[in-house]
């Protein structure tokens, strides 16, 4: 072996800085050889005269790669690692060899080695074995992750059995692989969102899902978002920059609350849905793009033409497919499977136990109007998450009633001050703990002295 090889080499990849190697050799010029080459590349690289040695590592580290010599004293390499493999140990590993023997050869095969380096060997021929086994332990590595979080991915399509939603899942399956614009429309909460990614994810389409909100943004900034700028095409233009076209190439473009675009960008934005060319602004040079539009309202778009604030052209030209999303009232067969999806979400991203809702909840559940539709139907079960209350509680006098004028949310009507709450809510944790201050003052995180304080200061209000 070249012992006055030069060692010097690019750093390895971050990924791969963190693998660590075992060395198992009786001659102890190799160990100290390949250690000092691998040293500096790996974050861990151990040595072991023996299998013996190389046993008591093991029983306190786990390896990433194996670089054993076969011939050995005592048990031989290919020996070792048969009885190690039958415990269960899967790393990867390197054999090396003085003899040229084919035996040795479909033996360390067999043993699923990765390579079968002869001595002597020259040191770039061993580092680049050692990086292809590292490498090819990461892709595995990444592989499993990559297929444990495909198989955690909902399928494509929006949650729910009823038959509006099969028949919607149906076409967004049916219309996803086209390159024709689609219009979703659907009450405020509905999911025009979730239902539109599934349009992209079904399509095949290689670029990516851009959103933008058309009512979020200001009128004067929306052409600059959408198109892109040049340095100094407007007083704050400091430095050009892409539009969400440019993002979305090869992708799908989402406009969402499509009808509060100005009439002015309208007719830019037709222009591009039929020549499939953008101009930034501050520029004459148009730049193609190839974009897939869907866009969403929770108004009446066709209402919108009627009255002038939205062109005609450009409806049609947007509605070559209509997707129109139920409200969550005319799907509550779909309830306790939403609420079953939000609580196992909202649990693991609230960081709080899960919950069980009953047929009482339910009950109460399907007798609310659900404006807020999905939205609003989340909300509650944060709420519920949150306060360790069952959903009846949460609804029962929380919503409006029919034949007064004064809304309520969670039992408090709107025109309340704030101290009205909180004295409202003092007294019902005093009702819950039976009149007993000082449980009441600990439920709510004060002192049995700030309480009476408060109840006072109600009393003396009221005088």
């Amino acid at each position: 072996m070249a012992m006055n090889e030069q060692w010097a080499e690019r750093p390895a990849t971050t990924s791969l800085n963190s693998m660590t190697i075992l060395i198992v050799d009786d001659e102890e010029g190799i160990r100290d050889f390949l250690q000092r080459a691998l040293n500096r590349l790996y974050s861990r690289v151990d040595t072991a005269d023996s299998a013996d040695s190389a046993d008591l590592l093991l029983n306190t580290t786990q390896y990433d790669l194996l670089i054993v010599d076969i011939c050995m004293p005592g048990r031989s390499g290919v020996e070792w690692m048969q009885q190690i493999r039958d415990r269960g140990n899967t790393g990867n590993v390197i054999f090396m060899t003085a003899f040229a023997d084919m035996n040795h050869a479909i033996e360390a095969l067999r043993l699923g080695a990765n390579d079968l380096i002869q001595k002597p060997f020259r040191i770039e021929q061993m580092r680049s074995a050692v990086r292809k086994s590292l490498d090819h332990l990461r892709l595995t590595r990444e592989n499993f992750v990559l297929q444990r979080q495909l198989a955690n991915t909902p399928q494509v399509g929006l949650l729910g059995k009823s038959a509006t939603i099969v028949r919607i899942n149906q076409l967004i399956e049916r219309i996803g692989p086209a390159p024709s614009a689609v219009l979703i429309e659907g009450e405020s909460g509905t999911g025009k969102e979730l239902a539109a990614r599934a349009i992209h994810q079904s399509s095949g389409r290689q670029g990516s899902f851009v959103p933008i909100n058309c009512a979020a943004l200001a009128p004067e900034l929306m052409e600059s978002e959408l198109f892109g700028h040049t340095k100094g095409a407007f007083t704050s233009a400091h430095q050009a920059r892409e539009g969400l076209f440019s993002y979305a190439d090869h992708g799908t473009l989402f406009l969402d609350e499509v009808s509060e675009m100005p009439l002015a960008l309208q007719a830019k934005l037709l222009r591009v849905l039929e020549d499939g060319r953008i101009r930034p602004l501050g520029t004459e040079r148009e730049v193609p793009v190839n974009v897939r539009i869907i866009a969403a309202s929770n108004k009446d778009i066709a209402a919108a033409v009627q009255a002038g604030s939205f062109r005609e052209d450009l409806y049609y030209r947007l509605n070559v497919l209509q997707c129109q999303l139920p409200p969550l009232r005319d799907r509550l067969e779909d309830l306790p499977l939403l609420v079953e999806h939000l609580i196992e979400r909202l649990s693991r991203d609230l960081g709080m136990p899960t919950i069980q809702f009953s047929e009482a909840d339910f009950a109460v559940m399907r007798q609310q109007p659900w404006r807020g539709n999905i939205r609003e139907l989340k909300n509650l079960v944060e709420r519920c998450l949150l306060l360790g209350m069952p959903a009846h509680d949460l609804l029962q006098g929380s919503g409006s009633d029919p034949n007064s004028n004064t809304l309520q949310v969670q039992g408090y009507p709107l025109d309340w001050t704030l101290e009205d709450v909180e004295y409202a809510h003092i007294e019902r944790v005093l009702d819950a703990h039976g009149g007993n201050k000082t449980q009441a003052a600990k439920h709510l995180g004060t002192t049995r002295k700030t309480l009476d304080r408060k109840l006072q200061s109600r009393i003396n209000d009221r005088a």
